[in-house]
């Protein structure tokens, strides 16, 4: 037995423990390990390997935030319990295509060798075991319940979260991998929206009597950023004009980032991520220029559009080969070639990357370092598996930027990046930590029924882009915010986009806070008449929440309720003047500014008649 002293630990973690787990390991694996890390594996792996081998549980939850290594932990132990014969084969469950073929190379880089295109049938004795999809295990769950019978199997279960996302699959685990010998889950998001409860996770009871997923080992970002595993993330957001108009046929105006409905979000939203509008083409160019910056630094860094629908991909694409003069890598989910597109991209220098989905976890591209939120999915678990693309650091001082719409609750997830969830059970979702609007969305359905003007559900969610610009609005950085809002090609936001891609996290919130100190001394030095945008820095511009906006609503209704009292007009006729008189969409979708207009200009009204 070899005594191991990691040169990093946890504060829980013993000094020194016993195990052999990775002594016939090639000296090359991992192949390249980042500063900070021990010869072969990261402490975390270390300080996890330690702990299952001291405890030899059958199953083992192992919590490691997107970039950190869980592959590279896995196999060790995959390694270390068949050279001890614990057990005989190995079966990995992954959540795509791609990704098995990716645990199958991984695999095959430390002697372990997994079939990722197995079927059905006896397995060739070339290989250690198999590697298949959670859809695949839902069709034939009884094959794989054989095989865990007939022969001594460790699972590892990828993103075992996934396992949820049907009942149908929660079940086929159950059946298929009861019997096996061992059984390790890995997750880089262990929270879900749903109550739907994992496979082969441990839930505990708290105080509250509400159940919580419990890990065996839990390595967050937090973790991961202070050992130098992971890069620090800087968020760029960007506001501007939105105009749509809905089915009922009212054209609707309002700001990115201003309060408004969940239905009028959606559509400015969708709106600002319209390739024809002017939104997504200079966000497209900004990313570009930082893309440029970084590759200074790091010089073969590509970029990720992270794109909705396919439609939306191709056109950003087109987008791209416009600004750039180049053509970037296109991967979409129904293409057969998308797994070998990825491969490629990962292993050449070009620019950039449009996909949908398919690229937003698991999928290993060292060399991201630029991504663009381009999509409408608003789960946090969704926001998370999409920046761990971006996080993954191969040298000490890489930093990962990300583009953002501002939407309240994105800056929220970004504001959020070191915060550890577990999963929930026994909670009901619409009062669920993973709806951000949970908490009013059934004060705000009240609110709508008061006597206004009342649109058809329909009405509100139907809807056509007309146009839309874009405002660099702040910069997001360790749960701090900086800047002020600026236009695109100016020197305030070529100042952030300026950043170098390679600085130590604790430089990147010095150059922040230098950047905005110059820029608000500059705003202070042009003519009021010039200041044609918001002239406050970010910390003291927070984006005014769901619940602010649902008091504004509540206070015109009051408003009007005491002025129908004077002037004996109904509610409606009073909210229709109000509408001709102040401009805008009806109450329910209107913004913050134009909801304050009208309480202005109601109590104007309830002063002259007294």
């Amino acid at each position: 037995m070899t005594r191991v002293t990691t040169a990093t630990r946890d504060r829980d973690e013993p000094e020194t423990v016993t195990t052999t787990a990775s002594h016939h390991l090639s000296p090359a694996f991992p192949g390249r390990a980042p500063w900070g890390t021990a010869s072969k594996l990261r402490a975390w792996q270390e300080g996890a390997l330690n702990r299952y081998l001291e405890k030899q549980p059958r199953d083992f939850l192992a919590v490691a935030t997107p970039g950190a290594g869980k592959t590279t932990f896995a196999l060790t132990l995959a390694s270390w319990l068949l050279h001890h014969h614990v057990v005989q084969q190995v079966t990995v469950v992954a959540p795509t295509e791609h990704l098995k073929k990716q645990w199958a190379e991984a695999a095959a880089r430390i002697g372990i060798r997994l079939d990722p295109e197995y079927s059905a049938g006896p397995l060739s004795k070339d290989y250690h075991g198999i590697a298949v999809t959670y859809a695949g295990v839902g069709v034939r769950p009884m094959l794989h319940r054989n095989r865990c019978e007939q022969r001594k199997t460790l699972v590892i279960l990828d993103e075992i979260h996934h396992a949820g996302d049907s009942k149908s699959w929660g079940e086929a685990c159950l059946e298929a991998f009861d019997p096996a010998t061992r059984r390790l889950t890995l997750t880089g998001t262990p929270f879900r929206s749903d109550t739907n409860p994992i496979p082969f996770v441990t839930y505990e009871e708290g105080n509250d009597g509400i159940r919580r997923s419990s890990a065996d080992y839990t390595y967050g970002y937090g973790n991961a950023l202070g050992d130098g595993v992971v890069r620090p993330v800087i968020f760029l957001s960007y506001s501007g004009n939105m105009r749509w108009r809905t089915k009922a046929g009212d054209e609707i105006a309002a700001r990115l980032g201003e309060p408004m409905t969940k239905d009028a979000i959606s559509q400015a939203w969708r709106t600002a991520l319209d390739a024809r509008g002017d939104w997504m083409p200079n966000v497209l160019r900004a990313a570009d220029q930082r893309l440029t910056e970084v590759r200074k630094g790091i010089p073969d860094a590509g970029g990720l559009v992270i794109a909705s629908d396919q439609d939306s991909a191709r056109a950003y694409a087109k987008l791209i080969r416009e600004i750039t003069g180049t053509k970037a890598t296109l991967v979409l989910s129904d293409d057969t070639g998308a797994s070998k597109n990825i491969d490629t991209f990962s292993a050449n220098d070009d620019r950039w990357m449009v996909a949908v989905r398919m690229v937003s976890e698991g999928v290993d591209v060292p060399r991201l370092a630029v991504g663009v939120y381009a999509t409408t999915i608003s789960t946090p678990l969704f926001f998370a598996q999409a920046v761990g693309r971006f996080v993954r650091s191969r040298r000490r001082g890489e930093t990962a930027s990300v583009f953002l719409p501002t939407i309240p609750y994105l800056l929220g997830f970004a504001n959020e990046m070191e915060v550890e969830r577990d999963h929930v059970l026994d909670k009901p979702k619409k009062q669920g930590e993973e709806d951000p609007y949970a908490e009013s969305e059934k004060e705000m359905d009240e609110a709508n029924k008061l006597e206004d003007e009342d649109l058809a559900e329909d009405e509100q969610m139907s809807f056509e882009a007309l146009e839309s610009d874009a405002v660099f609005d702040r910069v997001l950085y360790d749960g701090a915010e900086f800047g002020m809002q600026a236009h695109p090609g100016s020197e305030e936001e070529q100042d952030y986009l300026g950043i170098p891609g390679l600085l130590e996290p604790d430089q990147v919130q010095m150059l922040l806070q230098k950047r905005q100190s110059r820029q608000i001394a500059h705003s202070r030095r042009k003519p009021d008449a010039e200041a044609d945008l918001l002239e406050l820095p970010a910390d003291r511009r927070p984006v005014v929440s769901h619940k602010e906006l649902l008091e504004l609503r509540k206070s015109l209704n009051t408003m009007v309720g005491a002025y129908v009292h004077q002037s004996g007009k109904p509610h409606g006729v009073i909210h229709t003047e109000l509408r001709r008189v102040c401009g805008g969409p009806p109450s329910a979708e209107a913004t913050a500014g134009q909801l304050r207009e009208r309480i202005k200009k109601v109590q104007e009204w309830a002063t002259r008649m007294r």
